[in-house]
């Protein structure tokens, strides 16, 4: 960052969809940050993935992560194709790389239903839903320093990491969290103690970061309970702090509650550096239709400005992410912009219109 108003931003499309969905977003971006001034983008594309490991050999070219490395935030499309694999059968995935490079352990997953989007769950409660889901990003199921095994066609075996380092920044980020939002103020711990090890220990360490936060209710469900919350009474829950592979599931299923894939933002965070990107894949198999629903991207280009605003004190990316969130909310709550998620026929062009639209005519605060 040449000085504290002109941030830099890696941009990385990734593959399929991504592709598809990542220059109208920046263009967005640029616009809110221009209507609210104060401070100026410089977004820089770089090529990763799939299909750059398809083409070049390497899925995470090393000028690639040093741009990520050096920039003020990472904005990110989607990575992977189904049918480009490692020699052993694995998926390529650079998103995952750029979360154990850069010690992103925070994957902040928010669960917030758009006004005019048709609702998933009947109850009419479940519509004023707002909550987090925190996902340890580097350790539990995925943490690298213990990868699984296997033995011929006779067994094999994964191990499950719990480090007190990694789990007392992230409690207390989720702590923090409920903190600044408000609200209800309480941060659940969803695992799975009656059964592992690793999980009594991970309470262990809630509970002791818990009393540093006063303020704040820690509770505590095992997994499979508070899936069914989600379901059931979502409206209750403020933040919820959880292992690696438990939040890859709960938040997809908190993506789906939301209406799908397309509407679910996220973040990675570390201590120094923050990835943004959709929850969703990329999508081969509409890849190119001009369908994808780049609501998700938008959204996570708007936690992308929050982001940079708490950590450099600038004022203007608190303005302009909220003008963009405005503007999302305001293309969608008249009910007519049905995407292919719902069954409707509201492509990747008719969202971006639709959301440019609204930027134009929403009043910056």
């Amino acid at each position: 960052m040449t000085n504290l108003a002109d941030f830099r931003l890696a941009v990385f499309p990734g593959d399929g969809i991504g592709q598809e969905i990542t220059e109208p977003t920046v263009r967005l971006l640029q616009a809110a940050v221009r209507r609210v001034g104060g401070f100026s983008l410089t977004c820089e594309t770089y090529q990763a993935g799939a299909g750059t490991y398809r083409d070049q050999g390497v899925a995470l070219p090393a000028p690639a992560l040093r741009a990520a490395r050096a920039a003020d935030a990472i904005l990110l499309a989607a990575m992977g194709l189904p049918e480009v694999r490692y020699p052993d059968g694995r998926e390529i995935m650079p998103q995952v790389d750029l979360r154990m490079e850069l010690g992103l352990y925070a994957g902040v997953r928010p669960v917030k239903p758009l006004p005019g989007v048709r609702p998933v769950l009947s109850d009419p409660r479940a519509e004023g839903a707002d909550y987090v889901i925190i996902r340890e990003s580097t350790e539990g199921l995925f943490a690298p320093q213990a990868p699984g095994t296997r033995d011929g066609d006779r067994e094999a075996r994964e191990t499950l990491v719990i480090t007190r380092r990694t789990s007392e920044k992230l409690f207390d980020f989720a702590f923090r969290l409920a903190e600044e939002r408000g609200g209800q103020r309480r941060v659940t711990s969803v695992d799975k103690a009656n059964v592992f090890q690793a999980f009594v220990f991970w309470r262990e360490i809630f509970a002791e970061r818990a009393r540093a936060f006063p303020g704040v209710e820690a509770s505590y469900a095992y997994v499979d309970a508070f899936a069914a919350t989600m379901v059931q009474k979502p409206w209750q829950i403020d933040v919820a702090v959880t292992e690696n592979m438990f939040g890859d599931i709960l938040s997809d299923l908190g993506a789906a509650l939301m209406g799908g894939m397309g509407y679910a933002p996220s973040a990675d965070i570390g201590d120094e550096h923050a990835v943004f990107q959709p929850c969703h894949g990329t999508a081969p198999d509409i890849a190119g239709r001009g369908l994808a629903n780049p609501t998700a991207m938008i959204l996570s280009a708007a936690m992308l400005l929050e982001w940079l605003g708490r950590r450099h004190g600038v004022a203007e990316t608190h303005r302009a992410a909220r003008l963009l969130r405005r503007a999302v909310e305001a293309a969608f709550a008249p009910g007519t912009l049905v995407t292919c998620e719902l069954g409707g026929s509201a492509g990747t062009r008719a969202v971006f219109d639709a959301v440019g639209v609204a930027l134009e005519r929403t009043e910056a605060d």
